[in-house]
């Protein structure tokens, strides 16, 4: 009797846990974040009046480029204030190894730098063929986290470490030294980021100071704000009263009321005389 006894109550017990398992397995969970794009964000560097002065001076640049510059300027001059690489090299190597954003892996990963998996990478992969087939590259949710990851990948490595011995306006040494540390295969590619950079005067964000930066900030923020509409001033129409007129018949011409036109000319009755001017708005 007692064995029966304990059984049920282990039974129960065992029901008991399995419903309340159940519960909390359907539970949903309604408090999702979602994380929104950070490029809008982003400051000025004046990088539109900095595209338009090119257009200027060689309407034959690239349309894709200069479109590249104006989105991704200000990201590469934040970067450089926090990591110390010039804008410049970031700026002409995510041009150079996205295709101005517009490559495969740069349009559906977000990788604009070419960076490949390597070892202790734990975020989201995608294959490509590059030097050798379905090699492993490394895909982003935001291009953002890209540029910061190039920031990270080129700080974060010994070979790299005399680069950050140069002087930020020392683009040429910046180009030449990223190709002796193994950057990247391509014996021509010191000559294509400066070709790059010079073409599209990439050096200028190289310039701006963080101080300058803020600045900048503060006065975007300020040309943001929606100007006040001004409404033009309605020139005064009048009304020259002829043989047979009454202030209803007027009114009705004019698609007012006559106690309008009584207000506005100061009419204490309705009374008018011919070649008497009326004030209709």
């Amino acid at each position: 009797m007692k064995i029966k006894f304990f059984f049920g109550v282990l039974c129960i017990l065992f029901l008991a846990s399995c419903s309340s398992s159940r519960k909390i397995s359907t539970k949903k969970n309604n408090n999702v974040k979602v994380v929104k794009n950070p490029i809008n964000k982003l400051p000025s560097v004046r990088q539109q009046q900095h595209v338009k002065k090119l257009e200027k001076g060689n309407k034959s640049l690239n349309k894709h480029t200069l479109q590249y510059i104006k989105k991704y300027a200000p990201l590469a001059v934040l970067e450089m204030h926090k990591y110390d690489i010039p804008a410049s090299i970031t700026l002409a190597q995510g041009i150079l190894e996205s295709g101005n954003g517009r490559s495969q892996l740069a349009s559906k990963s977000n990788n604009h730098f070419g960076i490949k998996c390597h070892v202790g990478w734990k975020g989201q992969k995608v294959y490509h063929d590059d030097d050798e087939k379905g090699e492993c590259f490394r895909k982003y949710k935001f291009v953002e986290t890209s540029y910061k990851d190039h920031s990270e990948f080129l700080s974060g490595r010994r070979r790299y470490a005399n680069l950050f011995k140069l002087r930020k306006s020392d683009y040429k040494g910046w180009a030449k030294g990223l190709k002796k540390a193994g950057y990247a295969t391509d014996k021509n590619y010191p000559k294509k980021l400066i070709k790059i950079i010079e073409t599209y005067e990439l050096h200028e964000f190289d310039k701006i100071r963080e101080k300058d930066l803020k600045r900048v900030k503060k006065e975007t923020s300020k040309t943001e704000r929606k100007p006040k509409i001004k409404t033009k001033k309605r020139a005064k129409k009048y009304y020259e009263v002829k043989k047979g007129d009454t202030l209803y018949s007027i009114a009705r011409k004019y698609e007012t009321s006559v106690t309008k036109l009584k207000k506005v000319n100061a009419l204490t009755g309705n009374t008018l005389s011919i070649g008497q001017k009326l004030l209709i708005n």
